[in-house]
């Protein structure tokens, strides 16, 4: 008589080694060219580290120095898997950086200033864009990275939107101006802040408001004074937390474009944003250890500098000189447009 057990065992042998053997078999086929991301990234962060400047830039650019190596059977899989799948835990990532009782402690009118200035921004971003001759897409994704946080902003926008010929081309512009802009304003905003005589706190706000990468904004401020650091800082983790509803938003309103036949349809709450809000929601219990969080939020750092070298490898430098100013004129406007409402803000409506 054949021993049910045993008969269930031997029976389940195959399948459990066909599927370790297609977990290989992908593992495989995607290393070479996640490794290759992970390496640009690693000289991006060291020369940042020693050099200074800005460390997305550096994995965009020393990416396109490869960029022959996309279409390559061995890396290409592996690059195209970093840039798309692993941006998207980057970003999920991002929630280990933020709680809800940082948020609570900025007070109800700065709360109200942050959160209104990325709506309009948004909303008078895609107008400017629009205005400009730019696609649709290409607008609300360049006015989300000057809404929120720039180049992670840029990338997980992305995600949702339609994709087409140019969708990378565009992300990639955006990461690009957008980080240069941001470098911009890390020394021209302390100035502002200085001329103004704006006090520390309210430097922080302004500078958390409205530079567009967190790196910078931490720099900005610290410039200034501690206050001003800490303050630009909890304002600047504000505005990434309304990446959230920013992209669920915009994957419901690119969603019904798509079902009316413009593009593959996206889903209207990614896995990416559950896995953000779940992570901010258990941050701000307080029973995460710090370590872990530091932990979370340098894996989200090394995470997004690879998918953004990974972009870079997808691209062709020529095509990035084929679209001509206007991309850059419309973030140079849009920036301009944030600070201006910042700065009213400030004056008109919360004292600091």
């Amino acid at each position: 008589m054949v021993d049910p057990a045993h008969s269930f065992s031997t029976a389940d042998r195959p399948s459990a080694a066909a599927t370790f053997g297609a977990w290989r078999s992908t593992a495989a086929r995607l290393a070479p060219g996640m490794l290759l991301a992970f390496t640009i990234a690693m000289a991006a962060m060291f020369v940042n580290e020693h050099a200074g400047g800005p460390v997305m830039l550096y994995a965009l650019l020393f990416g396109i120095a490869f960029n022959t190596l996309s279409g390559d059977a061995r890396f290409g899989p592996g690059i195209a898997f970093t840039a798309k799948q692993i941006l998207r835990i980057g970003v999920a990532l991002l929630g280990a950086r933020i709680t809800l009782g940082e948020i609570a402690d900025l007070g109800v009118p700065t709360a109200l200033l942050v959160i209104s200035g990325v709506a309009v921004a948004i909303s008078l971003g895609w107008v400017i864009g629009r205005s400009l001759g730019l696609r649709s897409d290409h607008a609300v994704l360049s006015a989300g990275a000057v809404a929120i946080c720039g180049a992670s902003a840029a990338l997980a926008i992305s995600a949702v939107l339609p994709k087409h010929a140019n969708s990378e081309r565009n992300t990639i512009l955006t990461v690009v101006g957008v980080t240069a802009l941001s470098t911009v304003a890390m020394i021209a905003y302390p100035f502002i802040a200085g001329a103004l005589d704006l006090s520390d706190r309210a430097a922080g706000v302004f500078i958390g408001a409205t530079i567009h990468d967190v790196a910078q904004v931490v720099g900005a401020g610290y410039m200034i004074s501690d206050t001003a650091g800490e303050t630009a800082t909890v304002v600047k983790l504000l505005r990434v937390a309304c990446l959230v509803p920013v992209v669920m938003i915009l994957a419901l309103i690119f969603g019904r474009q798509a079902r009316a036949g413009e593009a593959a349809a996206t889903p209207l709450l990614p896995a990416f944003l559950i896995g953000f809000v779940a992570l901010v929601a258990l941050n701000s219990t307080g029973i995460v250890p710090p370590m872990v969080t530091i932990g979370l939020g340098e894996a989200s750092r090394w995470a997004l500098v690879a998918a953004v070298a990974a972009l870079g490898m997808k691209t062709c430098l020529k095509d990035l000189f084929t679209v001509g100013p206007k991309p850059i004129a419309v973030l140079g406007l849009q920036t301009v447009f944030l600070a201006g409402f910042a700065l009213a803000g400030l004056f008109l409506f919360v004292s600091l």
